[in-house]
């Protein structure tokens, strides 16, 4: 389920991403929030079902206030969850483990795989 809860938990979910990392490029980096966008992107469960991707926004950088897009690649476990209205929180791997997280800082891009 995507909703306000979901964004905010996810948005501190990416700052202990941040925290954990050994990587100099986004050391000192924070999110400041999880937004859908507001036009271009089609949020229906068929949509997302059919791209098995959720596509964000995400305010990143040592300020916070950089607008990155979010990509959410969504595992088999995140789309059965999503396409029965579940809460999809506890698809959000460990955020001490790296390999799930990949940031793009030049094309201020953020790709997260989802269980």
């Amino acid at each position: 389920m995507l909703d306000q809860d979901f964004y905010q938990f996810l948005e501190y979910e990416i700052c202990k991403v941040f925290q954990h990392s050994n990587n100099e490029e986004i050391s000192g980096f924070w999110c400041d929030g999880v937004l859908p966008f507001a036009t271009g992107y089609n949020y229906s469960q068929k949509s997302i079902h059919d791209s098995r991707k959720i596509t964000l926004k995400a305010f990143i950088g040592k300020d916070g206030q950089s607008e990155y897009e979010l990509v959410l690649k969504l595992g088999n476990k995140a789309l059965s969850r999503h396409a029965r209205n579940l809460d999809i929180k506890e698809c959000i791997p460990d955020p001490e483990k790296p390999d799930w997280f990949d940031i793009d800082t030049e094309e201020k891009r953020i790709e997260i795989q989802l269980d």
